[in-house]
């Protein structure tokens, strides 16, 4: 995992540090200029014109000019706060204006040079793009490569930092970020946190329970059981209100009325490892109260999708405490529109801060998908940051009807192999925008994802991390 760092924090990180400022620009320079040399290709020739602003960032710009001319490159070095109209002609720029310090001020705009084609290597993070939630001003200096320090930076992820940002690299220059709650999930990690099923397993071994399903909408049923099996569940049982909508022979299925449903779903459930409700059910009021019901009563890892949401949600403020008082974790999985459902108000630019304030007010994991998924914990404590794991694997081909259904049985699956929820929501997270990655460009739809999900799961056991 890699740690994710807001601005204040890392200034904290920063005053704290043992090593003098000094040292720090020291190393942080020589980064930016084996970069660039990089970039470059070499260094004989070459002409460098960097963008220097007042801060530390505008010094560690500084420290990597006076390493490219000891290697012989040409360079300049102009001050941001003047720039010219025109810039000299460079085969780089070095863009070290401003740092994650930046913040978009409507009153003072930023315009930025023009570079007429020429590569930019921006220091910590492209000049313009705000260090915390990723907006950027209008024309914003877009970067081929950023070197940041120490850990990512939230504007790295969010917003249209990505997009502006291009092939990150992340340089250790000795702070420590031991400490740090969130950190962005890599391949690595989503194959250690895999459940490998055991060589004497049986059916049961990660039984999965799904409440899915309704006349209207009998396909998230199907979608969410189907990613089950295909996630690792050895059986999957699907209670479906009113209808029987899954044609795959291999779920066992029991249709139930459309309300008061709450103990044929429970009747038999401490024989299954987690359950997954929400998909696809409708939200009519028996439903509703019926979904809140298994919810509450249900003495195993619970997976809240799609129209649970909503039911959880029709309980006011009480919501929190409602889930709180459950004997097992929660995992919350709303897309923006759920979220603001949920707790009155869409995630906004600092989706870090209003998924952590969420997860604590609800005693439950949440993850929010966008294109940038993010998993969050209750905090210990009232002075405290819940966890946070980040999943930035994903790309526009996973917002597609049914995606969310596949991704809530992925999450049970994993779930019910035993898999603590943090990690079993962030595999999943993980896997779901590897199955996209490896499918078809244009069209991709979310019945593609389960067919892809055995040679993406088997992809991972090929990093040699797990056998």
């Amino acid at each position: 995992m890699i740690p994710v760092v807001t601005p204040d924090e890392m200034r904290a990180i920063d005053a704290s540090a043992s090593a003098p400022v000094a040292r720090l620009i020291e190393r942080a320079g020589a980064a930016v200029a084996r970069s660039a040399i990089d970039l470059l290709g070499g260094t004989y020739g070459r002409t460098v014109t960097v963008l220097a602003g007042s801060g530390n960032n505008g010094a560690d710009g500084r420290e990597a000019a006076t390493r490219l001319r000891q290697r012989g490159v040409r360079v300049r070095v102009l001050d941001a706060a003047s720039l010219p109209d025109e810039l000299p002609q460079s085969d780089l720029f070095i863009d070290a204006a401003y740092g994650t310090g930046f913040r978009p001020d409507p009153s003072r705009p930023w315009a930025p040079p023009r570079t007429d084609g020429a590569p930019v290597l921006a220091v910590d993070i492209p000049s313009g793009v705000d260090g915390l939630t990723g907006v950027a001003v209008p024309g914003a200096l877009p970067a081929d490569r950023t070197v940041t320090f120490q850990a990512l930076k939230p504007g790295l992820l969010f917003g249209d930092g990505p997009a502006l940002a291009g092939d990150v690299e992340v340089v250790d220059i000795g702070l420590d970020t031991s400490h740090i709650r969130c950190h962005l999930v890599e391949r690595v990690d989503a194959c250690e946190w895999w459940p490998v099923r055991a060589d004497r397993a049986h059916k049961w071994h990660a039984a999965l329970k799904v409440v899915a399903g309704s006349n209207a909408m009998p396909g998230a049923a199907e979608l969410c059981t189907a990613a089950a099996l295909r996630a690792g569940s050895g059986l999957v049982s699907l209670s479906a209100p009113g209808c029987r909508p899954s044609t795959r022979s291999e779920v066992v299925q029991h249709p139930i009325a459309s309300s008061g449903y709450s103990a044929d779903v429970l009747g038999d459930i401490a024989r299954f490892g987690a359950l997954v409700i929400g998909p696809g059910l409708g939200r009519d009021d028996g439903t509703l109260q019926a979904a809140r019901c298994c919810l509450t009563d249900a003495p195993v890892p619970v997976v809240v999708d799609g129209d649970a949401i909503f039911a959880v949600a029709q309980v006011g403020d009480g919501a929190g405490g409602w889930l709180t008082g459950r004997s097992h974790p929660t995992i919350l999985t709303p897309h923006d529109g759920e979220f603001a459902v949920l707790t009155g108000d869409p995630p906004g630019d600092d989706r870090l801060a209003a998924v952590r304030a969420a997860a604590t007010r609800f005693g439950s994991v949440i993850l929010v998908k966008g294109p940038t998924t993010v998993i969050a914990a209750p905090a210990d404590a009232p002075d405290e940051q819940g966890s946070v794991l980040i999943v930035d694997h994903g790309d526009r081909r996973l917002a597609t009807a049914g995606s969310g259904d596949v991704l809530a049985g992925m999450i049970g699956a994993v779930l019910a192999a035993g898999v603590e929820p943090m990690r079993a929501a962030a595999a999943a997270a993980w896997v779901h925008a590897e199955c996209a990655r490896s499918g078809v460009g244009a069209g991709l739809v979310a019945g593609d994802l389960i067919d892809l999900l055995p040679a993406a799961i088997a992809g991972l056991r090929h990093q040699g991390v797990r056998e």
